[in-house]
């Protein structure tokens, strides 16, 4: 099992999944969600963004692993979904815990999906953003991702909630130097 540098980031286990699942939607959608900066509740309806059922189907996925941030008293306070295509990781499911947001959590997530990939001999991570969430793209183009010019369309799957306005994703990669 690899370890990383930052011994409070681990691979997380199918016994995670209540907990990660909890953490994704009080990040992404609802009221709570509003006390961070990472909220998506203006752009898309209800209160889930994922659920366990789905979570366990990408962890399930071949080349797939959730991180999971452990704070002291040992709650899952930040994750991120790594899945390894081809030569480069994508990057998914990125949250760290709303009233935690902004001490640095996400910074060394970042870091260690980073790590991960190079451990995978993988030169390249990408992931795809929101193209609404301006304040989200500046921050990863702060840590070196850059914008791939590739657009997706972001499609209702009757899941994640309803739509507030047409919306697409915006594809960022950043190109890994090994340390």
């Amino acid at each position: 099992m690899y370890l990383f540098s930052n011994p409070q980031i681990v691979i997380a286990t199918p016994a995670d999944v209540t907990a990660i699942t909890a953490l994704l939607n009080s990040a992404y959608r609802g009221e709570t969600s509003r006390q961070g900066w990472t909220t998506e509740a203006d752009l898309i309806g209800g209160n889930v963004r994922t659920d366990e059922n789905n979570l366990q189907q990408v962890m399930d996925i071949p080349g797939s692993i959730i991180l999971k941030y452990i704070n002291d008293e040992q709650h899952i306070v930040g994750c991120v979904n790594l899945q390894q295509k081809s030569a480069k990781v994508y990057l998914g499911m990125f949250s760290v815990s709303p009233h935690l947001q902004g001490f640095g959590i996400g910074k060394q997530i970042l870091k260690a999906a980073e790590e991960y990939a190079l451990h995978l001999n993988c030169p390249a991570i990408f992931m795809s953003v929101i193209t609404q969430r301006a304040e989200l793209i500046n921050w990863y183009q702060r840590y070196g991702y850059k914008d791939t010019g590739e657009r997706i369309p972001f499609k209702e799957d009757g899941l994640t909630g309803n739509h507030l306005q047409r919306l697409e994703f915006m594809v960022l990669e950043k190109i890994l130097q090994p340390a």
